[in-house]
This record gives structure tokens, C-alpha cells and sequence, in this order.
């Protein structure tokens, strides 16, 4: 059974999920959840866009930023989701970074609607790491260099932001039938100041086949104030978190 490094060649067509042909997707991707707002980021950012996927109306497009190749591709709500679109873009099209560019929920109040959250790690409800059949808990992290660089960027540019440890859940916490108390709040107190869906499968992925991964989350809701983003904003009020993206090229 060949390894996911040597199966480069399968993107002849594409994949299932994926109709890019081999060469189109750059070796840096970014990743919003929403593809409207890959769109966006496309039409906004890029030099020479264009769409190079489009299945089930997940839209991936290569341009160039200073002068760099740069594709910026959804992921769909979720672990599998993204699992699956990270797993393709890492083994069948070569790619070596995926800074995921999402939002999230605060969970804690020192994290404010439009704060930047910048993940070290994920924990999760999720059973992702199953598949591995490890003999204990996996705990999944960014990649330093690109951490550390996302970390420098927000300072240097004066944007509000924080690092550490997120929650990446199956449950949309708003939507939890359990009560904070016994819900998201239990996860704050352990250190958790935000929660996602998706971080915690890239992060897998990552590991699993020896790439670079890093979450960047721009805090759209706040469990604890109930301030929210309307969702205009969430596709196009994110460009802090777009300029730190943009400076880890």
C-alpha cells in the first residue's frame, strides 16, 4: 500500500471532492470554513484568481499575493469536512501549509467579539483521532514556526489578540442541549477560550502526514457577553486576521 506522500499522481482528474488538476493548488492554503468567503479573499486579495474547484459548490482558487502563489479553498463546517478537504489537499496535491482562517466563539471573557485567537492546540468532544488506534488521548498542536510568526504579526500590527488552547467541538455550543454549567463553561475553566469545529482535525491531519498547520480564529460570538457578528460581517469584517494570514507567506 503506497504512503499518502506518493499518491501525488491521483490528481490527474481530481478528486472526489476536489475537480483541481495537479499543479493548480498552490503549496500554501488557506482555509475560511464558508467558501463565499474564500471568495471574497480571492477577489480582495489575490493578483490573477481563479477558480480551479468548485464541487458541491466548494470554491478553491490559486492567485498570487506578492508575487507568491497562494490558494484559498473552504472547508465546510466541521471535523469531517474539513478532514477530508485537508486530507486531499496535504496527500493527492502536494500542499505543505494550511492556515485555517475561521471563526469562533468566545468562551471566555477576556476574549471580545473581533478578537483574534490564535491556536497553540485543540481539544476536543470529537472522535477524530480513533482512526489512529493510539493507546490514550492524542493532543494536537500548531506548528511553531507558523505560530510563532502569526504571534509577532498581531503585535506588530497592534491587533488584539490571544494564544493558547481552543475547544474544537462536534456540538455548535450555542446550540448545546447541555447547560453551560455542565457545556462549554467546563472547557472554560480548564483553559479553553474559544471553540471551533474544525481545528482539531487539521491539526490531526497535519501530524498524521507530516505537514505545517496553524488556526487563526477571528472571535465572532461570545458565550459570555451574547455580543455576535451579524453574517455579512462574518464573511467580510475578518481583514485583521486576513493581514496575519497573509504574512506568514
Amino acid at each position: 500500500m503506497e504512503s499518502p506522500h506518493e499518491m501525488h499522481g491521483h490528481t490527474a482528474n481530481g478528486t472526489p471532492h476536489n475537480s483541481a488538476k495537479a499543479g493548480e493548488i498552490a503549496p500554501f492554503v488557506l482555509m475560511p470554513g464558508d467558501p463565499l468567503r474564500a471568495q471574497h479573499i480571492a477577489e480582495t486579495r489575490l493578483k490573477g484568481a481563479r477558480r480551479i474547484s468548485e464541487v458541491r459548490n466548494m470554491y478553491a482558487f490559486t492567485g498570487t499575493y506578492k508575487g507568491q502563489d497562494v490558494t484559498v479553498m473552504g472547508s465546510g463546517m466541521g471535523a469531517p469536512s474539513m478532514g477530508i478537504y485537508s486530507y486531499e489537499l496535504y496527500s493527492f496535491y502536494g500542499v505543505e501549509t494550511i492556515v485555517r482562517i475561521g471563526t469562533c466563539g468566545g468562551l471566555r471573557p477576556e476574549i471580545d467579539v473581533g478578537d483574534l485567537v490564535i491556536a497553540m492546540t485543540a481539544s476536543t468532544d470529537s472522535n477524530y483521532a480513533h482512526q489512529y488506534a493510539l493507546d490514550g488521548t492524542f493532543s494536537p498542536c500548531a506548528d511553531y514556526g507558523l505560530l510563532e510568526k502569526a504571534v509577532n504579526s498581531a503585535r506588530s500590527r497592534g491587533i488584539r489578540s490571544w494564544a493558547g488552547s481552543i475547544l474544537s467541538s462536534d456540538i455548535f455550543s450555542l446550540y448545546s442541549a447541555q447547560p453551560p454549567e455542565s457545556g462549554w463553561k467546563k472547557w472554560a475553566r480548564m483553559g479553553c477560550a474559544a471553540t471551533d469545529m474544525e481545528c482539531y482535525a487539521l491539526y490531526c491531519n497535519a501530524a498524521y502526514l507530516g505537514r505545517k498547520a496553524l488556526t487563526l480564529l477571528t472571535c465572532s460570538d461570545s458565550n459570555v457577553s451574547g455580543k455576535e457578528m451579524t453574517p455579512i460581517e462574518r464573511q467580510t469584517s475578518l481583514q485583521s486576521m486576513f493581514d496575519v494570514a497573509f504574512d506568514l507567506l
